[in-house]
C-alpha cells in the first residue's frame, strides 16, 4: 500500500464506512483504518435506533435495502412515571411512514462492509493507531499493521467511531451522569406493533423499543442499582419493570441477556484541527435517551462528505474547508447536545416541583400539534432538518 493517502479515516465502525461510501464516486484515494478484525463487529449484540433521517441517508447510500431484521417505530409513547403527563408521536402526523427503526448492529456494519468492498477504498482491519501529527500541509498517522509499525500520510485524516487517539493531546469535556444503562431483550403478552416507549423515572429513563418478537430494553440507573439489575433473577427483573410500564404490553414473560455500561457526556471541545476532523463518537458521546448519538455522527459524516465533495483536492483539509464544516454543524450538535443532556437532568430526580411540572408539560405538550411537530421533526432530522 502507498504511504500517502487523500483521506485517512481511523474507525470502519458504522460512522466511519458510511463517510467513505458517501465519497466512492469521488475519485479520491481513501485508507481505512480498523483496529478489530472485521468478523469482531459482527458479534456485537446491540440493537440500534435510528432516525428516518438517517434511514434516508443510508437509503442514498444504496445499503438500506440490504439490512435484515428492521423494526420500524411508529408512534413513540413518552411519559413521567406517577403523573398522568403523557406524550404521543405519530409517523402518520409527521407524514412519514415511520419516525425510526430499531435493527442489529452487526446487521448495518455487515451491509455497510459489504458496499464498501464494491469500491475502490483502501480497508485495513487489525490497524490500530497510535499517533496522529498535525501539520500545516497535512496529517501523518502511525499505525500498526501485520506485527510491523507504519506510517501514512494524508490531506485529511478523519477520526470516527472513538476518538482516544487525540484524547491525550486534546482532551475531551466528560459530564458524569452517575448512571448506567442496562440492556436487554424482553418479550411480552401484548406487544404494541410498531410502538416505541419512553419512560422516565427519577432514577432515569427506561425505554422499550421494538424489536424482534418483543422489545430491546434500555434502563437506565445508579451504577449500583445497574449491577443489581444484573443479578436479579427473571421474577424480580419482570416485577420491577412492569413497576414502570403497568399493563401497557401485557406480562413480561422472557428476558435475554442482560449487560450494561455507564451513561456519560463526552465532547470534544473542538472538531477540527489542522488537517484532522472528528465525527461520531469521536466528536461527541451522548446518554441514550432520545436515541440521537449514532444519529448525530451519521449527520456529522454526510455533511462532511458534502463539503468534501465540493473542495478541490488540494484545499482538503485547509482552515476554509474546516471552517466552512464547523460552521455546517455548529447548530445541529450543539443543539442535540442540548436537547439529551437537558433531558436527563430535568427529568432524572424526585424533586415534587419539579415531578409535577414535568408531567403537566408532557401533557400539554400532547395537545400542541406545531409543538410536538417540532420535537418529532428534531429526533428525526437534527436541528437542520
Amino acid at each position: 500500500m502507498n504511504n500517502h493517502c487523500d483521506i485517512a479515516i481511523i474507525g470502519g465502525g458504522p460512522v466511519g464506512t458510511a463517510f467513505a461510501l458517501a465519497l466512492r464516486e469521488s475519485g479520491l484515494s481513501i485508507v481505512i483504518l480498523e483496529a478489530r478484525k472485521t468478523a469482531e463487529q459482527n458479534t456485537d449484540p446491540r440493537a440500534l435506533a435510528l432516525s428516518y433521517g438517517s434511514r434516508l441517508l443510508l437509503d442514498k447510500l444504496g445499503v438500506w435495502k440490504h439490512i435484515p431484521q428492521i423494526s420500524g417505530i411508529k408512534t413513540i409513547h413518552v411519559s413521567q412515571k406517577n403523573t398522568s403527563g403523557t406524550t404521543l408521536l405519530h409517523a402518520a402526523e409527521m407524514k412519514v411512514p415511520e419516525l425510526g427503526y430499531v435493527l442489529p448492529y452487526p446487521a448495518l456494519q455487515n451491509a455497510l462492509h459489504q458496499a464498501l468492498l464494491q469500491t475502490n477504498t483502501t480497508f485495513l482491519e487489525c490497524a490500530p493507531a497510535s499517533h496522529l501529527e498535525n501539520a500545516t500541509d497535512g496529517a501523518t498517522l502511525t499505525y500498526q499493521h501485520e506485527g510491523r509499525e507504519h506510517r501514512l500520510a494524508a490531506r485529511l485524516a478523519v477520526v470516527a467511531d472513538g476518538g482516544k487517539l487525540l484524547e491525550v493531546s486534546h482532551p475531551p469535556k466528560v459530564s458524569e451522569y452517575d448512571q448506567s444503562a442496562v440492556i436487554a431483550h424482553v418479550t411480552c403478552t401484548q406487544p404494541q406493533d410498531n410502538t416505541a416507549f419512553e419512560r422516565f423515572t427519577a432514577q432515569g429513563p427506561v425505554a422499550l423499543l421494538p424489536y424482534r418478537d418483543g422489545y430491546e430494553i434500555v434502563w437506565t440507573g445508579s451504577h449500583e442499582q445497574a449491577q443489581d439489575m444484573l443479578q436479579w433473577d427473571d421474577t424480580t427483573f419482570f416485577t420491577e419493570l412492569h413497576a414502570h410500564f403497568g399493563d401497557a404490553v401485557g406480562v413480561f414473560t422472557s428476558v435475554g441477556k442482560r449487560s450494561s455500561f455507564p451513561l456519560r457526556l463526552k465532547r470534544a471541545p473542538d472538531t477540527t484541527f489542522p488537517h484532522t476532523v472528528l465525527i461520531g463518537n469521536a466528536a461527541q458521546t451522548l446518554h441514550p435517551v432520545a436515541g440521537q448519538g449514532f444519529n448525530m455522527g451519521v449527520r456529522d459524516a454526510w455533511e462532511l462528505a458534502r463539503i468534501i465533495l465540493r473542495t478541490p483536492p488540494a484545499a482538503l483539509g485547509s482552515a476554509a474547508m474546516l471552517a466552512e464544516y464547523r460552521g455546517a454543524r455548529c447548530v445541529d450538535r450543539n443543539a442535540g447536545i442540548g436537547f439529551t443532556d437537558s433531558l436527563v437532568r430535568i427529568f432524572s430526580n424526585d424533586l415534587p416541583l419539579l415531578s409535577s411540572g414535568r408531567g403537566w408539560s408532557l401533557s400539554f405538550l400532547n395537545h400542541l400539534p406545531l409543538a410536538k411537530h417540532f420535537v418529532a421533526k428534531r429526533m428525526m432530522f437534527g436541528a437542520n432538518g
